[in-house]
This record gives C-alpha cells, sequence and structure tokens, in this order.
C-alpha cells in the first residue's frame, strides 16, 4: 500500500514500531489478537488496528503539500478535513479557511471565491450541486479532491445498481458531511432514500408492508429522499449501500431485514430475490471494517476499563465506543488532556453529545487492565501520549522508555 507523507507530529515512534512488527509477523492480516504492553503494575491491550487509515493520510499529505507548493494563494476547506480537531486545528494555523462547517452552513459564501483560489474537497467528499458551484467559478477541483477512494467505491456501487433499475438506500448518519455527499451522487443516477438505523428500516418495513401510511413515510423521511419521489414506485426495486465509517454489523442487519420485507411483500422466492432487492456487498471501508474486528477481539481480553480516542464528531470512533461499552467502562476522549489526574477523566457521551467527568476512573482498580483503540482519524502520536499520562500515575510502573524499548 502507498506510503504517505505526513507531519512527524502526528507520529508515534513506539505505536509506528509496533504497526511495523505485527505487518510483518501477520503479512496476510488474520491476527486480530492485541498488542500488550507489559508495565508490571498495569496492563495496556492496543487494539490490532487502529488510527490513521489510508483516505485520512491521502487528506492530510494533499492538504499540506497544497500550502507549502502555493505560497501566497488563497486556500480553502470545504469543511473539516477529517473529524479531528488537533488537525483541523493545524491546518487552519497554515492558513487555511473552512467554506461551512460540519453541517453544511454557510462560513465563507461561494460568492467571495475567484478562479484563482483553491479549494481542497475533504476526505468525506462533497456533493455534485458544490462540485459545479466551484467549476462555474473556475477552480480546478479535481487537482485538490482528497475524497477517499472508499467512499467513490460506495458511489460507484450504487450507480451500478442504478444501472440495472434499482434505487438506492444509504444507511447513513442524514447530516454527516459523507452521507450528504453520497446522497446526492446516488440521487443523480436513481431515486435516493437515508435511513439512520434499524430503528427506521422497522419503520420503513412497516411502510412498505402496509401497517403505516404513505404519509407517514413523507413524516419521518422529510428531507431525506429525493425530489418526487414515489413510495409504490421508488422502492419497488431498491439496494442498500452505506455511509462508510458505520457498524458493519449494522448495515447487514438492515439490509437482511428490509430484504426479509420485500420477499414476503411481493412472495418472492430464494431464486427470484433479485427481482427486487439488489445484491450490494457490503460497502464499508477496510478500515472500518479492520477497526471494528480489532476491537471486537480487543474485547474478548479481560479487562477494567476501555478507552476510545478520536474526535468528537468523529463516526467510526463513536462505534468503536459503541462496540466497547456493550461489555464494559468505557471512555471516549480526545487526547490526553481528557485524562485530568488518577482519579478523574473527562469522557463524552457519544449519544447525547455531552461531555462528563468520572471520578475514581483508575484509583479505585488495583493493576488495572486498560483496553485502547482509536478511530481514523486520530494521530498515533496522542495514542502514545495518553499512554504515557497513564503510566505516569504508577510510580512503580515499567519505564515507558524500557517498555517501547522492546519493540525498537
Amino acid at each position: 500500500m502507498k506510503q504517505f507523507t505526513i507531519p512527524v507530529i502526528y507520529r508515534s515512534p513506539l505505536i509506528t514500531s509496533i504497526k511495523k512488527q505485527r505487518k510483518e509477523d501477520d503479512k496476510l492480516k488474520k491476527d486480530f489478537s492485541p498488542t500488550q504492553l507489559d508495565f508490571g503494575v498495569l496492563q495496556i491491550f492496543l487494539a490490532r488496528h487502529f488510527g490513521f487509515c489510508y483516505g485520512v493520510e491521502n487528506a492530510i499529505e494533499i492538504a499540506f503539500r497544497t500550502v507549502d507548493e502555493n505560497p501566497g494563494k488563497r486556500i480553502f476547506l470545504l469543511s473539516e478535513m477529517i473529524h479531528n480537531p488537533f488537525v483541523n486545528d493545524d491546518l487552519l494555523a497554515r492558513g487555511i479557511k473552512f467554506m461551512m462547517d460540519t453541517k453544511g452552513n454557510s462560513i465563507i459564501p461561494f460568492e467571495t471565491l475567484n478562479a484563482e483560489d483553491i479549494v481542497i474537497i475533504p476526505a468525506f467528499g462533497t456533493t455534485i450541486d458544490i462540485e459545479k458551484k466551484l467549476t462555474a467559478i473556475g477552480i480546478q477541483i479535481e487537482r485538490y479532491n482528497t475524497t477517499c477512494p472508499f467512499v467513490e467505491k460506495v458511489w460507484n456501487r450504487a450507480e451500478q445498481i442504478a444501472n440495472k433499475g434499482y434505487s438506492i438506500v444509504v444507511h447513513g448518519k442524514p447530516t454527516h458531511e459523507e452521507t450528504r455527499a453520497t446522497f446526492s451522487h446516488s440521487n443523480a443516477y436513481a431515486p435516493t432514500l437515508i435511513i439512520n438505523d434499524m430503528e427506521e428500516a422497522i419503520l420503513l418495513g412497516s411502510i412498505l408492508n402496509g401497517e403505516r401510511s404513505t404519509e407517514a413515510f413523507h413524516e419521518l423521511f422529510k428531507g431525506r429522499y429525493s425530489e418526487g419521489f414515489d413510495l409504490e414506485r421508488d422502492l419497488a426495486r431498491f439496494g442498500v449501500v452505506n455511509q462508510t465509517t458505520m457498524l458493519a454489523t449494522d448495515t447487514q442487519e438492515i439490509a437482511d431485514y428490509l430484504k426479509e420485507i420485500m420477499i414476503k411483500k411481493h412472495q418472492l422466492s430464494a431464486s427470484s430475490i433479485s427481482e427486487r432487492f439488489a445484491d450490494t456487498r457490503d460497502t464499508l471501508c477496510y478500515a472500518t471494517n479492520d477497526n471494528q474486528t480489532a476491537v471486537r477481539q480487543l474485547l474478548e481480553q479481560e479487562a477494567d476499563i476501555a478507552i476510545v480516542i478520536g474526535g468528537r464528531k468523529s463516526s467510526n470512533s463513536s462505534h468503536l465506543v459503541e462496540l466497547c461499552e456493550h461489555q464494559l467502562p468505557t471512555y471516549f476522549i480526545e487526547s490526553e488532556v481528557d485524562i485530568l489526574s488518577k482519579d478523574e477523566i473527562k469522557g463524552f457521551n457519544w449519544k447525547t453529545h455531552e461531555e462528563y467527568i468520572k471520578s475514581g476512573f483508575l484509583t479505585n482498580i488495583e493493576n488495572p487492565r486498560i483496553l485502547i483503540t482509536s478511530g481514523a482519524s486520530c494521530p498515533d502520536a496522542i495514542v502514545e501520549a495518553v499512554i504515557k499520562k497513564i503510566t505516569s500515575f504508577f510510580p512503580r510502573a515499567n519505564p515507558f522508555e524500557e517498555v517501547a524499548s522492546l519493540w525498537a
């Protein structure tokens, strides 16, 4: 896989060494067991896969190179490059300006741009409408487009099934940049609908089988379907694709459920399912799959707490938290700064979007066993900083440098 040039401040000597050795020992990526860091009085277990993915490193490389190669030019990002506040702050410090917030609200009007400006499309991609606006101004969007190739893969899959006469149901968070972009590109090929979760899939199923009215559909999914969407016509044949960072198991459950609804509604046999329901293979990216699989195996390790590191707006990070908190106390943090002391940690509730302070998260645990992972937009340097912060609370712990030297 391509090696990217990203700022050294995002790298971690320890994590780089661990990932390199694990990769050399497991070239076929079949071993998802965690990495144990033995500090004597405490044990830390790192997920097999975590941190920057291909799409994130590609986006960061393009953005920083663009700044270096274009001194004096006005450089804009459509919205946050990725959902990590530290990377975005670094880009702002380099003079890049964000044109929209994560919800798509304007910060800098398109009307203020000119053909000499540079506009970087973030890793999430963007809508066809925005692409047309930039092109009409004369801005070269292809050169500075950092859309993740795995996001583009979803768009290609949507086009493929649309060409076979299917409409498209997108499993994703309706306000997320990537889902808005995927809706736009899917909508260019076929009627498209966004559903957020299994609960909404069940509501949709009740409408499809006649338990709820057409009016209920328009009320429940307002603003999330194509213009002129006709329930009977446009959901007579469809397939499911997804935002690349959703839980793989959720997408599969939703697809399986809606397939069963279609089988019963149209009295389909096993051989005739394709008449109504497209056979879409999983459209999550490799990193999302790897990170989620690694967390599931990480959770097989006996432990006291789990820590997930990532930006609060990060969809893939929140799903790792979701997996962990089913099994043990889990803290979603952005960096070592959120670990206030051995007694207190500042966590983030991914469901309510509220901060909280937890007291006694480590003080009441003798010889703690801690599971750690991070989202796809979290720099490895932050993971190392978290490990150092935690071990600093234990004077009798094996020195960090001594443990790190075992991987050098």
